[in-house]
């Protein structure tokens, strides 16, 4: 295929701060929000933009934060939202899953610092279009990346990437995301590690050509409680908006009589697919 280039669980608050209780094992960054902006340009068949501004988590997922009880319900993460379940008697954590998805690959990084970037659920509600895992060796190493992406139907599929950086990497894709788009394809997936930025690219291509183009761009904010509430103002339920936006855009396609594609029977809840 070718390929593409492209433009002791105890919570330590201090000065406000939602902190991770073993900080000094976080590769890069600690515990971070990122203020962010989400465009999708549709190439074909008809041209289509849109854009939406939210919030994200960064964060170990050795640690993962917790907020006062006041401010749970605005931050709350929860292991089964991502991934599939470990083997049977094993803790079924977040750390858990993302092991036993290497583990399934025959990938084994003991020791090794996980950050990821997702959303929280807020009010009982979550929805991640996409998820992503940064997994280093136990020297701090960089050595896979996971984009897990969610569809509104309960689907879910995880790629494994090489970590390329600012590079692209390429996966065909596998998961029924849209009624207006098939199967096919393949995504050049841009996902360097996030700092004081975050600038993630996902393209869908066709034929070598562009279809889809979506970013997730945003600048790092203190994990502060203040911040987090403030947050909760000027992006309130972020993921049910999000979720409700993409429906939105939908009636928008389908009314610009947009073919429909009919949706699988079966929607897989977690495969991977890589080249």
């Amino acid at each position: 295929m070718e390929r593409e280039d492209l433009d002791g669980r105890t919570v330590a608050v201090v000065e406000s701060v939602v902190a991770p209780a073993r900080a000094e094992r976080v590769v890069g960054l600690p515990t971070a929000l990122y203020r962010t902006r989400i465009t999708h340009l549709r190439r074909s068949p008809v041209h289509h933009y849109f854009e939406q501004s939210g919030y994200c988590w960064y964060v170990d997922v050795d640690d993962l934060p917790e907020l006062p009880s006041w401010l749970q319900p605005f931050a709350r993460f929860e292991a089964a939202d991502h991934l599939s379940p470990p083997p049977s008697g094993v803790e079924d954590t977040l750390r858990a899953r993302v092991d036993s998805y290497l583990a399934e690959r025959g990938i084994e990084l003991p020791g090794g610092t996980v950050t990821g970037l997702m959303q929280a659920r807020v009010l009982g509600f979550v929805f991640n279009p996409v998820t992503i895992f940064w997994c280093h060796d136990n020297e701090g190493v960089l050595r896979h990346v996971i984009a897990e992406v969610h569809n509104i139907y309960g689907g879910r599929h995880a790629y494994l990437l090489p970590p390329t950086g600012d590079q692209p990497a390429a996966v065909k894709k596998a998961l029924y995301l849209s009624p207006f788009n098939e199967v096919d394809g393949y995504y050049l997936v841009r996902a360097p590690r996030p700092d004081a930025t975050l600038d993630v690219t996902i393209s869908l291509h066709r034929e070598n050509k562009p279809a889809l183009v979506a970013t997730l761009r945003g600048t790092r904010m203190r994990a502060s409680i203040a911040n987090v509430a403030w947050l909760q103002l000027v992006a309130p339920v972020a993921p049910l908006m999000g979720a409700l936006w993409i429906r939105a855009q939908g009636v928008t396609l389908w009314a610009r009589r947009v073919p429909l594609i009919p949706r699988p029977r079966a929607i897989e809840r977690e495969t991977v697919d890589q080249l």
